[in-house]
């Protein structure tokens, strides 16, 4: 535990990089080992608009990275946050107690967030557009949405009080978790239902991109799937019946182009069945 600790302490950006590469890679070979949806599509074409909003995503986080060290330095210093209030406990026991905070304020929360509240939902669905969700589409986020995460990203380390160290194993964890989750791969049937028990499969967050409510409003889980089942936004949805997409934007010259996909915030609001945000 001491080393995971000193590791992710002072982790390169190097070997961040790698797991963000090496996630893509064995997922991108996965899918064609495995496919669960047979696309007709460009692959490397709509992996490259996505890889743009990768790495905007990487230059926000990097921008911002100092905010994340003062944060955590702050709550250190005033002993201030959840896990600084609770009684000593072995680093096991601390590392999943933070990880489970993290996940809830940072992913579940915020992402249920970003559907209810108009302002955000105009950025978060960029990533909702995309109709050939594979392992690419895990950061397909707007410059603008990649800003407001890291934002509540410092608020959730605020809240839970966790070091630095941990912040930056959520990250790697959460980062390999999306990866997964969106990759276009199909798991034998007993693998995923057990999986499903305590963490977010493919089959699981397909369903939030089925391009109609409900279920757009739903499964907002990253890592662990039990956080929906609690609050009641667990749902199914047999693979062949999900269309993805958004219905906002539904032509192919909205949603797979760089350009259009940047000002799609500054659109004019479309109100229909999945955008019902005003």
């Amino acid at each position: 535990m001491n080393e995971i600790i000193a590791y992710f302490s002072t982790i390169p950006s190097s070997h961040r990089s790698l797991i963000l590469v090496g996630g893509i890679t064995i997922f991108w070979w996965l899918e064609k080992a495995f496919p669960l949806v047979h696309f007709q599509y460009q692959k490397w074409h709509h992996a490259g608009i996505n890889f743009f909003f990768t790495f905007t995503t990487i230059a926000v986080n990097f921008l911002l990275a100092f905010l994340l060290l003062l944060t955590t330095n702050w709550t250190e210093a005033h002993h201030f946050g959840v896990l600084n209030w609770l009684p000593e406990m072995n680093s096991v026991l601390f590392m999943l107690i933070g990880l489970l905070l993290l996940d809830f304020i940072a992913a579940y929360f915020v992402h249920w967030l970003q559907h209810k509240i108009p302002f955000l939902w105009r950025f978060h669905l960029i990533h909702h557009s995309d109709t050939w969700i594979d392992t690419t589409s895990a950061n397909r986020h707007h410059p603008g949405e990649s800003v407001l995460r890291f934002a509540f990203t410092c608020i959730a380390v605020l809240i839970s009080g966790c070091p630095l160290w941990l912040a930056f194993l959520y990250q790697s964890l959460s980062l390999i978790a999306s990866q997964f989750e969106h990759a276009n791969i199909t798991l034998p049937k007993k693998l995923d239902q057990f999986l499903g028990l305590f963490l977010v499969t493919p089959n699981m967050h397909k369903v939030h991109h089925h391009y109609v409510l409900p279920y757009t409003d739903s499964n907002y889980g990253n890592m662990f799937s039990f956080w929906d089942r609690i609050f009641g936004t667990y749902k199914t949805l047999a693979p062949d019946k999900i269309v993805y997409g958004i219905d906002t934007y539904p032509e192919a010259n909205e949603h797979n182009s760089i350009a259009p996909l940047l000002r799609m915030p500054l659109n004019a609001h479309r109100n229909t069945a999945v955008n019902q945000k005003k």
